[in-house]
């Protein structure tokens, strides 16, 4: 059985229920790729979607944000709601909505714009600062929990796309994280990276639990067993098992979790 990491030991204290979904479908034109899902996200906790390429878990993380709508041919049903709010209710908006929910991608995307305007891009389209100085602030800030302050801050001018991969996705982090969202999405944040710059991603994740409830989608269970507290193992389509990290990897209860974790499946 894979070797379970002693970070594995840390218990969930925080028991909120920040996104509680039931019985989530999702639609591609015909093919059905999420089946019956029902989860609880716990907040200011690292929840790790894992499963081998296909089974569903960027499919259900898009969901949470209601990234799905953008896909013509995507047909979300069922319940998932925030703080108790179904966030598919028809007077959400959905960019609001991501405001709340923010989302970073498998490969760094700076906007073509300077390092300052990638993260004031989000307060200023939602009016969070009055003038420069509030703008500046939620600037510093955003860059300082983004673990790119130090690296960054005499360059402010300079194009976002100059930064190395790792300080990109710091910066999209910092992007993601300057609306003041209450969950952070991670579509396999790590996959384009070194593992120095890895680690240092890695490292950031486990310091925005303090504040946020984050959601990671990884191919490296490696990965989730650092990381994450909870960890939610997909299979064609359906959430096979969920639980605390370190019961997922040490005793599986589905033997399905257990084949993939021991490279038998995936």
């Amino acid at each position: 059985m894979y070797d379970a990491p002693a970070q594995l030991e840390k218990h969930v204290t925080q028991t909120d229920i920040k996104i509680a979904a039931r019985n989530v479908q999702v639609y591609y034109g015909e093919n059905h790729a999420i089946k019956d899902v029902d989860v609880d996200i716990v907040d200011k906790t690292v929840t790790a979607f894992i499963g081998p390429s296909g089974c569903g878990k960027s499919t259900f993380l898009r969901c949470l944000n209601r990234m799905n709508d953008t896909i013509d041919i995507c047909r979300v049903t069922g319940d998932i709601r925030m703080d108790g709010e179904d966030i598919y209710d028809r007077r959400v908006d959905p960019v609001q909505l991501r405001a709340k929910v923010g989302m970073v991608f498998q490969k760094p995307n700076p906007f073509p714009k300077s390092i300052y305007d990638n993260v004031a891009y989000g307060p200023r389209i939602h009016g969070l600062a009055r003038n420069k100085a509030e703008m500046d602030d939620i600037v510093e800030r955003a860059l300082r929990r983004g673990a790119i302050w130090n690296e960054v801050k005499d360059r402010l001018g300079a194009p976002g796309t100059g930064l190395s991969g790792g300080q990109q996705q710091r910066l999209c982090i910092a992007r993601a994280i300057a609306t003041e969202p209450e969950v952070l999405l991670m579509d396999e944040p790590c996959s384009a990276l070194d593992p120095i710059a890895t680690a240092q991603v890695e490292e950031l994740i486990d310091e925005l639990r303090a504040n946020y409830s984050v959601v990671i989608v990884t191919h490296s269970m490696q990965q989730a067993a650092r990381v994450s507290q909870k960890t939610a193992f997909f299979h064609l389509g359906h959430l096979v098992e969920y639980g605390e990290t370190g019961t997922i990897f040490t005793n599986p209860v589905d033997e399905r979790t257990e084949s993939y974790i021991t490279g038998r499946i995936g």
